[in-house]
């Protein structure tokens, strides 16, 4: 009895290790750094937020939402400090690739992060 339970606890391991392996490692992410009251940052949430996650450019890059409103986040890797909201930061393996200022509409903002996740390696 002792032996089956070692199999299923080493099979438990092995089939842990086979999931996780097949799950992608995210290296990319967007950053976007809004403050409570930014109208630019709202419009952002309603044009882009509810399909950002389902594009190939967030599957690419993740949002991950920070908010200023505490004053500057201590985020290594930027090249220079977020003052306006939104801006957009395109951060792979903890440096910055790239930076989008402001909102001033879909078109703009999806042509300009294509250009920053062109910069990024290939995906595996």
């Amino acid at each position: 009895m002792m032996a089956a339970t070692s199999r299923s606890r080493l099979f438990g391991w092995v089939v842990a290790a086979a999931v996780l392996a097949s799950v992608p490692a995210s290296a990319a992410e967007l950053l976007m750094f809004e403050r409570a009251g930014c109208a630019w940052c709202l419009r952002w949430r309603q044009d882009i937020g509810p399909i950002y996650p389902r594009t190939d450019e967030g599957q690419r890059a993740p949002l991950r939402r920070i908010s200023l409103d505490a004053g500057p986040p201590a985020i290594k890797g930027l090249k220079e400090a977020v003052f306006y909201t939104p801006t957009f930061v395109l951060m792979e393996e903890g440096r910055e690739i790239g930076r989008i200022t402001g909102y001033i509409g879909e078109d703009a903002f999806w042509g300009l992060l294509t250009m920053m996740i062109g910069k990024l390696p290939p995906a595996p």
